[in-house]
């Protein structure tokens, strides 16, 4: 792990630094005098800071993505942190060992060895032959296994860390297990085939090393056109594919935004694509929220208080067990274990049930 870490620049104010950061952005910029100066984004696991370097600009041999050690000193401008750097040189064999890859784009805290045979022992339950030969074909595949057991699932929002998209469909594999238990009439193959393809298009829109960043073709298509166009692959490997089913999976994929205004090319228009629609937003959303309180924690607001405003949800957050806490309560209060019927409520006689209508 490297010694100097974004988050500790805050404490370093007006200090000369040294340290290895990813470059995430350079750009070529000039001042409203017309003198030439570099524009950098500088980013590890714990944050980003904006950069300048005034001198030596046409002498600058790194490019975007290239880890680059710095010597420089943390100022402020317009009230925000920045280096000003004195020295930046594209980091090499001499500074093997001082950094590693986990020190500049955060990682999944599982194993994804673990977690990509709970992929397998998910499809592995399938009922439907189809189905079931569409995501093995996905997995027997080397490149997108190998591609599947590192991918975020964005670049910024929800999961957005190695291994994020792997975790992303796990999660959603069993809330919509869940769901199609509850919700009988839904097909539960075709629904969780939606959560394994829904955003397999990301393997190719988006790229990951010291940053996460789009593709040109990710930036040209979009993850969901890449989506349809791998599905489609696929699906003519296999023999006899019905057509029907192929149109079902395709419309979840397409309509998985939910809305035009979105990128949805379609609104979802059968229940497993409504149902799963709903249930993609809600995982996101959620570790959204645990995202945000973590980094408010972090930062050293108080926890108890409302987060700064979370635009991917156009609102601040309360973190509820932090907020009962402070007030003295341990938790909220635990339903009864039996309803609490109103006294003019007249329960039926039990029958028999003979069918369930699903089993565990």
């Amino acid at each position: 792990m490297k010694d100097l870490m974004v988050a500790d620049l805050a404490s370093r104010e007006n200090q000369v630094i040294t340290g290895f950061f990813a470059a995430a952005t350079k750009q070529a910029r000039s001042t409203k005098q017309g003198a030439p100066y570099i524009a950098l984004t500088l980013s590890d696991r714990t944050g980003q800071i904006e950069a300048r370097i005034w001198d030596d600009v046409e002498v600058q041999p790194f490019d975007s993505g290239d880890v680059v050690a710095v010597k420089g000193q943390v100022c402020r401008f317009n009230e925000k942190l920045q280096i000003k750097v004195e020295k930046v040189r594209r980091a090499d064999e001499r500074d093997v060992g001082r950094y590693a890859l986990s020190d500049f784009v955060p990682q999944s805290e599982r194993n994804v060895e673990e977690m990509w045979a709970e992929l397998e022992g998910w499809i592995a339950g399938f009922t439907d032959p189809h189905l079931k030969a569409l995501l093995e074909a996905f997995l027997r595949d080397k490149e997108i296994a190998a591609d599947l057991r590192e991918a975020p699932a964005a670049k910024g929002l929800h999961h957005a860390w190695i291994g994020g998209l792997l975790e992303h469909i796990l999660s959603l594999m069993a809330i919509c297990d869940l769901a199609a238990r509850h919700y009988t009439s839904v097909n539960r193959d075709l629904l969780l085939s939606g959560v394994f393809l829904h955003d397999i298009g990301k393997l190719r829109e988006l790229r990951w090393g010291t940053s996460f960043d789009y593709t040109l073709e990710g930036q040209l298509l979009g993850h969901i056109t890449i989506g349809i166009g791998m599905i489609e692959e696929k699906i003519a490997s296999i023999p006899d594919f019905p057509a029907a089913k192929r149109i079902l999976v395709e419309h979840l994929v397409l309509s998985h935004h939910g809305r035009y205004e979105f990128g949805s090319p379609k609104l979802p228009m059968i229940p497993e694509a409504i149902l799963f629609h709903y249930l993609d937003d809600l995982d996101a959303k959620m570790q959204t929220t645990a995202a945000e309180f973590r980094r408010a924690e972090a930062s050293g607001r108080p926890p108890a208080e409302l987060t700064d405003w979370v635009r991917s949800m156009d609102r601040p957050l309360l973190n509820t067990q932090r907020y009962l806490e402070q007030e003295g309560l341990h938790g909220l209060v635990a339903p009864p274990a039996d309803p609490v019927l109103p006294a003019e409520t007249v329960l039926p006689e039990e029958e028999p049930n003979h069918a369930l209508p699903f089993e565990d």
